[in-house]
């Protein structure tokens, strides 16, 4: 049997915009397990956080996988064990945090626990709410509260005034050689290990289970998918994707995120 390889991304994607997942969509991961195939959520989002949609997916058994911190981490679902892990400098993280405040855009990071951040915002409260990651730490001091360097650093701006375009362009030539940056929506700009991405993320995964590039199968909606579904054999855009990632898709969902979407790529190109 040809067993095949499904990377998705989870919010706007597999989530619907409430964050919960349709019925549809749970049977059909079910069902392309069940005949061998593996499952992939591939996200920007913490461990923590992925987690707590594998553990209500029920995705604990061999084939299931986690791809968090859009390609830092990489973790085995069924062994509950971290494959891979990328960092970003602790020196990077200071000189990110000090540029965004100077810009007076809300920067944030992690350790293995926390969200870490200098101050409490209204857009802090934004990310815990859709991440539903609650546990965060307020500290003057990021190093002192790191337990080792981190995986990403995340710039969040609510109001789309062109402020975080502006800050990435300017900083552009600055990040080359320290780290990589991209968009996960329109309010978070991502600053991830040096080439890492969720491309290399799928690069990984295939090499490690002995699989042709001709299983994989990536779908997604953002600009931090679009390595993704460029090293995948199929490269799928959500109907709800932008149209920068539609542009790059080799077939563009008929449903969106609310309509059960993973449920209709699976059955079209998995099973």
């Amino acid at each position: 049997m040809n067993h095949k390889i499904l990377f998705a991304d989870l919010d706007n994607t597999l989530l619907r915009d409430d964050k919960s997942i349709s019925e549809k969509n749970r049977e059909a991961i079910q069902k392309m397990l069940g005949r061998g195939h593996y499952f992939v959520i591939a996200t920007g989002r913490t461990v923590e956080s992925g987690r707590m949609v594998v553990k209500d997916l029920g995705l604990t058994m061999p084939g299931c996988f986690l791809i968090a911190f859009n390609g830092a981490v990489i973790y085995d679902c069924a062994a509950d064990r971290i494959l891979l892990k990328r960092s970003v400098p602790v020196e990077v993280v200071h000189e990110i945090f000090e540029r965004a405040e100077r810009a007076g855009i809300y920067a944030q990071t992690y350790n293995n626990v926390d969200i870490l951040t200098k101050r409490h915002t209204k857009e802090l409260d934004y990310y815990r709410e859709r991440s539903r990651h609650m546990s965060y730490k307020i500290t003057r001091h990021i190093s002192d509260a790191l337990d080792e360097e981190p995986q990403k650093v995340i710039l969040i701006r609510l109001q789309h005034d062109g402020k975080l375009e502006e800050f990435q362009k300017r900083n552009r030539a600055w990040a080359i050689g320290k780290c990589n940056s991209f968009f996960s929506c329109r309010e978070y700009l991502e600053y991830c290990p040096l080439d890492t991405d969720k491309g290399t993320g799928v690069d990984y995964l295939v090499h490690q289970l002995n699989l042709p590039k001709t299983s994989t199968v990536s779908v997604g909606d953002e600009q931090n998918d679009i390595p993704m579904l460029a090293r995948a054999h199929i490269g799928i855009a959500m109907k709800n994707g932008i149209d920068e990632i539609k542009e790059e898709a080799d077939y563009i969902t008929e449903q969106d995120n609310n309509h059960d979407a993973i449920a209709e790529v699976i059955d079209r190109f998995i099973l």
